[in-house]
Formats: structure tokens, C-alpha cells, sequence
């Protein structure tokens, strides 16, 4: 009797992809995690996307790649956090009468920088949500055990 041979993708991704879409579905969450499991420690960034805001799927998964490296070097490396708060008032006068009117403004901009570099991050699955509205991606590393 011939032997037969198979080819399989990597079962133990195709297991966390969905452990992770179920995770991901029962309370749906942003950002990054560290796992730890019997096959090893992983690291995963979870990003979301709404899908009109690009004009090709190659764009979006560009845009995918770029912010999940981005949380994961914030999350290896640190960061720098500033923040600047500023009160803007204006002043109408009306010619004919005594009332004024006063309109406040508040403006806060928050600066973010880090440095470094993640490399290794694989995208491990990726879904629609809100009825295709938005696309979850999740991306991963498996961290080296010391």
C-alpha cells in the first residue's frame, strides 16, 4: 500500500487564531497582550479598522502592519508621553446693548514618541466585524524564552 503524505498549516496557529477570534468576539479588545501557553509565550497586537476610510485592502493592511509594530515597540521599548492643555476665550461685544457673549474653547493635544524597533511581528489572522463595517487584525511574535 502507498504511503500518503499531507501538508498542514501550522496547527498550533490555526488553534490560537481562533482561540483569539473567539476571545476577541466574546469581549472585543485593542492593544497588546502577552499569552502564555504550553507551546510557548506569545505576544500579540490587536488593531481595528474601519474599512472606508481606505481605498484598497493593500492600503489597510499596510496601515494594519505599521500600528500593531507601533504598539508593540511602545510596548518593548517605553515611551514619552506629553501633554499640553490650552483654554482658548473669546469675547463678543454687541454694539447696541450691554450683553456680551463669552465662548470657551479647550484644546488638548497629547504627544506620544518612542524609539526602537519590533521585528518578527506575523499576522496571525484577520476578521470583519459590525456587519464588514470594520476589520479586526491581529499580528504576533513569539517571544524567546530565557
Amino acid at each position: 500500500m502507498p504511503k500518503a503524505y499531507t501538508q498542514s498549516y501550522n496547527d498550533e496557529k490555526t488553534s490560537m487564531a481562533n482561540y483569539l477570534k473567539r476571545m476577541y468576539n466574546n469581549t472585543a479588545f485593542e492593544g497588546v497582550k502577552v499569552l502564555e501557553s504550553a507551546e510557548g509565550n506569545f505576544f500579540i497586537s490587536v488593531i481595528s479598522l474601519e474599512k472606508a476610510k481606505y481605498t484598497s485592502q493593500s492600503t489597510m493592511m499596510r496601515v494594519a502592519q505599521v500600528k500593531a509594530q507601533s504598539q508593540a515597540n511602545t510596548f518593548f521599548n517605553g515611551s514619552t508621553i506629553s501633554s499640553d492643555f490650552i483654554i482658548k476665550t473669546t469675547e463678543e461685544k454687541q454694539k447696541d446693548s450691554a450683553n456680551t457673549k463669552t465662548t470657551l474653547e479647550t484644546i488638548e493635544t497629547i504627544r506620544e514618541n518612542s524609539i526602537g524597533f519590533v521585528k518578527a511581528m506575523e499576522l496571525l489572522t484577520n476578521f470583519d466585524i459590525e456587519d464588514g463595517k470594520r476589520m479586526v487584525f491581529i499580528y504576533y511574535k513569539e517571544l524567546e524564552t530565557k
